[in-house]
């Protein structure tokens, strides 16, 4: 009867104490999540689980490059352009970390009119977003042409240690591909949120309850993400 009443009114259990309350905290999904929707929850903990295959990465370049032998190419010269007779060093990389710094603004402000219900201003943002987005992308891939074209490949390349290649494209790319994602995504949902279709609960895939915006939220919290992570791999990558 005692657990009737409980379900009846909403009110959360007694949790035991010391470990076994821990343990039937998040076993019994009591406390942990218990303001929060499964869209929201499972979206941080695909982020969780991306954190640790970004770590791998990282982690595993670093080990090579402080492992090889042979000199690892100078980032600056590398990833240096040629602009009217004078050489840059870096300056692609750079305009590409500003889009997508600034990117995370747009998004930001999305979420901000979403949950205001203003549909055309958070529409407007996601696509001003997608379009950083897109923008980001497209320059990583005159990146990836300059340096192919230039002799680099996933098993060496004309400057020194060959693990540079398949660092490089390994990490990149796998990060690319999330802005790709992300790019798709963003318009998609920027699509649902002009139609309205948060308003009436229209039918469709990626569509929450009636009035609630939460999945341009979900969408920001996946998009912050991957900026975050290009941070490290400027600092990590392209400045050490």
């Amino acid at each position: 009867m005692a657990d009737v009443a409980l379900a009846n009114t909403g009110a959360a259990p007694t949790r035991p104490s010391g470990w076994q309350g821990i343990a039937a905290d998040w076993s019994s999904d009591q406390r942990a999540f218990k303001n929060v929707s499964w869209g929201k929850a499972m979206m941080w903990i695909f982020l969780l689980s991306d954190t640790f295959i970004f770590s791998c990465f990282l982690l595993s370049y670093m080990t090579v490059r402080m492992s090889t032998t042979v000199p690892w190419p100078n980032p600056s010269t590398v990833f240096a352009l040629t602009i009217g007779g004078t050489t840059i060093p870096l300056i692609l990389i750079a305009i590409m970390t500003f889009i997508l710094i600034s990117s995370s603004g747009t998004m930001a402000m999305a979420v901000n009119f979403g949950y205001r219900h203003d549909r055309a201003k958070s529409a407007a943002l996601m696509l001003v977003t997608a379009a950083f987005g897109a923008t980001f992308v497209g320059m990583q891939g005159f990146e990836w042409t300059k340096l192919i074209m230039e002799g680099v490949r996933p098993w060496g390349n004309p400057w020194g240690a060959d693990q540079f290649g398949s660092s490089f494209f390994m990490i990149t790319g796998f990060h690319g591909t999330h802005v790709t994602f992300g790019v798709i995504f963003l318009i998609i949902i920027s699509r649902k949120v002009l139609r309205g279709d948060f308003e009436r609960e229209a039918r469709g895939f990626f569509t929450s309850q009636k009035g609630r915006y939460e999945i341009v939220e979900i969408m920001g919290l996946y998009w912050h993400f991957v900026d975050l992570v290009w941070v490290f791999i400027f600092a990590l990558f392209y400045l050490w």
